[in-house]
């Protein structure tokens, strides 16, 4: 297949998952191979659901929609400009997923397949049941997808994952040292843990702050790109903070979350940590990056240019710095789970990587 061939495959993926939305699920006549993909995929929103319970219908489908929206033919312009993704006899290239958020290997599969390399897929248990229904749709448009998608057992044990040229692995930070063992012999990207922070001055809008509510709660968290740290000025007036998310209070309904909240708080509790709280999301003094379900890590800072260079210096554990003005490269208040496509995880140039296989 050509890149143009491939590209316009993913554009009419594009077009199909854009009848998926948080607003609802709205059936078009003018998206070709429509019928069965459409009642197929609606079944397995639920279906995701079900299987697992982080999966909310909202966020399964906020993560169709927003891969609807980087499918474009215009985003695919750009994304691709740069490289030359033509390679002469196409390599096979393994993916281990994760699966923290629907979809979120997805990138990775685009990127492979995109490139014009054959994929081998592991996907995560959490999250099997919709990449699946999209493979099947590229086939679809192009019959010659058949032969580069290859779905494999779950776990990175698995020995056929030794018959690949290459390696995408994303897991924790203990995990990836196996991953570098396991595939040293072979070119690989191994990804590890890493989370996002927003650094605030007290002079954010009320938009502003309203906004990091979604970078803070979708996905409930869970994501590299969710916001689980905060850092403060000295003098920094939490309710003005908790005012803002107030609309996502709604959370706490969800079981799941709700359990987390009472377990950490009851935790945080027994160990006389200093907390503070409002119903739904609990705040704690604490220097690392990563918080639990429910909970978002806060850090005092007196000067702006010392904090700069102290995220710098731990740039290897930060996905995200959310931001407005602070720092050279930052995401706009509730933009981090909106990536463009060029937005490598990890910073790490997939393609770029798959284009000198």
């Amino acid at each position: 297949m050509t890149v143009n061939q491939r590209k316009e495959s993913f554009i009419q993926l594009g077009r199909f998952l854009g009848q998926f939305t948080p607003e609802g699920i709205q059936k078009q006549d003018d998206i070709v191979f429509n019928e069965p993909f459409f009642d197929q995929l609606q079944g397995k929103v639920d279906a995701a659901q079900h299987h697992n319970g982080w999966f909310t219908r909202e966020n399964v489908l906020f993560s169709l929609y927003q891969w609807s929206q980087a499918l474009t033919k215009e985003n695919l312009d750009r994304w691709l400009q740069p490289y030359h993704l033509n390679p002469e006899i196409p390599k096979k290239v393994g993916i281990i997923m994760a699966g923290n958020i629907p979809l979120v290997g997805f990138h990775d599969f685009l990127s492979v397949l995109i490139s014009g390399h054959r994929l081998q897929i592991k996907q995560s248990s959490n999250d099997q049941i919709l990449l699946p229904v999209l493979a099947d749709y590229l086939v679809a448009t192009n019959p010659l997808w058949k032969d580069f998608i290859q779905f494999t057992g779950e776990g990175a044990g698995d020995g056929k994952m030794k018959e690949v040229d290459a390696m995408i692995a994303t897991g924790s930070n203990n995990t990836a040292r196996y991953f570098e063992y396991y595939f040293a012999h072979i070119p690989a990207i191994i990804r590890k843990n890493r989370n996002s922070v927003a650094v605030l001055t007290g002079q954010e809008s009320q938009q502003q702050l309203e906004a990091l509510g979604e970078d803070i709660f979708r996905y409930f968290g869970l994501g590299c790109r969710s916001v689980s740290k905060l850092y403060v000025p000295q003098d920094y007036d939490f309710d003005v903070f908790f005012k803002a998310i107030y609309p996502w209070g709604d959370i706490i309904n969800q079981q799941k979350y709700a359990n987390n909240y009472d377990y950490n708080k009851a935790v945080y509790l027994m160990s006389q940590f200093k907390l503070l709280e409002n119903g739904f999301l609990m705040l704690k003094e604490d220097t690392s990056f990563g918080s639990p379900i429910a909970t978002l890590f806060y850090e005092r800072y007196q000067d702006l240019d010392q904090l700069r260079q102290s995220l710098q210096s731990q740039k290897d554990s930060i996905q995200c710095v959310v931001s407005d003005g602070v720092l050279r490269e930052e995401v706009p208040f509730g933009k981090t789970q909106f990536p463009q496509l060029w937005d490598y995880a990890d910073g790490v140039d997939t393609l770029s990587f798959l284009s000198q296989l």
